[in-house]
């Protein structure tokens, strides 16, 4: 039978109309899959849309009246770390009875102490026993180092003085992180370390003074860094303005530079003895802008102009790069 031009050109109408009909679905079906199952967990420098945990301020109300910035000079990190201490009003101006501690300590690489790339175990251990002669409850130690963390706080000599002073040493684990509400420059939104956090009263940044081949030094503001979860190596181009974003982020109680024994070059992670040079100094403060900014100057011994991250958060109002203009002490031990 055959079929008149007329009935063929319909059914080719209808045909196409229909698989119009279903490619269109298709199509819009495939969208949707798509956007449902797309996330945005790729860094891109203000998108991020889900709002994350808000982290309280640490920060002490007597920071106002008490010098922000002290300085010690000496040749064993405990009396040293008290000496700097007792400029600020002692560690109980600071720690109360029944507080809970979180210290955050640099041990992103598994390194022994005399490479200085890690925060030095006198210098915790110094540290905590202020915090416990002061009152405190509980004191925790946590850090996500980039190395394998059992390795990192076993090579950096921090789990002996946890062992010793029976302190609470929490490893990032999988269900360690939340995200976190940011608010900075570039950093907006953010996997954070935190479960430590969860019952801390106070905060303390315990880090050692050390060259960095990004970001040109590490010190008590890039200490933060390593509370991050996620691939958060991608943050390195963009790594002065996440450094600053560290003090609108974190406001903790107290920030003590240690700078007994300083990785002066190849840094981070450092290697070699003759990297480090010994420079016998305690900074402790409640400004890590103008911690930071000294240990730069002058225990580095570099020009603090090129220190782009420092000029970002002095600019922003989140500390005082001028160092000299704060209420300080210089003693010595």
């Amino acid at each position: 039978m055959s079929v008149s031009p007329s009935n063929h050109s319909s059914v080719n109408r209808r045909e196409f109309l229909v698989r119009l009909g279903i490619t269109g679905a298709l199509i819009a079906g495939s969208g949707l899959a798509a956007r449902k199952l797309w996330q945005p967990k790729h860094f891109v420098p203000g998108f991020e849309k889900e709002q994350g945990l808000q982290l309280r301020s640490y920060a002490p109300e007597i920071s106002k009246v008490l010098p922000s910035l002290a300085i010690a000079h000496g040749t064993e990190h405990e009396k040293t770390i008290r000496a700097a201490m007792a400029v600020l009003g002692g560690m109980g101006r600071f720690i109360q009875k029944g507080d809970v501690v979180v210290i955050k300590p640099n041990v992103a690489f598994d390194r022994p102490p005399a490479l200085a790339a890690t925060t030095h175990p006198d210098a915790l251990r110094a540290v905590a026993k202020l915090c416990y002669e002061a009152g405190a409850a509980r004191v925790i130690i946590a850090d996500n180092p980039i190395n394998s963390p059992t390795g990192c706080f076993l090579k950096s000599g921090l789990t002996a003085v946890v062992s010793d002073l029976h302190l609470d040493l929490l490893y990032p684990e999988t269900n360690s992180f939340a995200p976190l509400s940011l608010g900075g420059e570039i950093l907006k939104e953010w996997t954070f370390f935190n479960t430590p956090f969860k019952q801390a009263t106070k905060v303390i940044g315990l880090a050692p003074c050390k060259d960095h081949n990004l970001c040109h030094a590490s010190m008590t503001m890039k200490n933060w860094y390593g509370l991050l979860g996620g691939r958060r190596n991608q943050f390195h181009q963009h790594i002065h303005s996440i450094v600053s974003d560290f003090a609108l982020m974190m406001k903790p109680t107290l920030v003590i530079l240690d700078g007994m024994n300083v990785l002066m070059s190849n840094g981070p992670t450092g290697g070699r003895l003759s990297d480090v040079k010994p420079m016998n100094t305690i900074v402790a403060g409640t400004d890590m802008v103008a911690v930071d900014a000294y240990g730069y100057a002058h225990l580095l011994e570099r020009n603090l102009d090129e220190l782009t991250y420092i000029h970002k958060a002095h600019e922003r109002g989140l500390g005082n790069k001028n160092w000299k203009d704060t209420l300080h002490k210089e003693v010595q031990a």
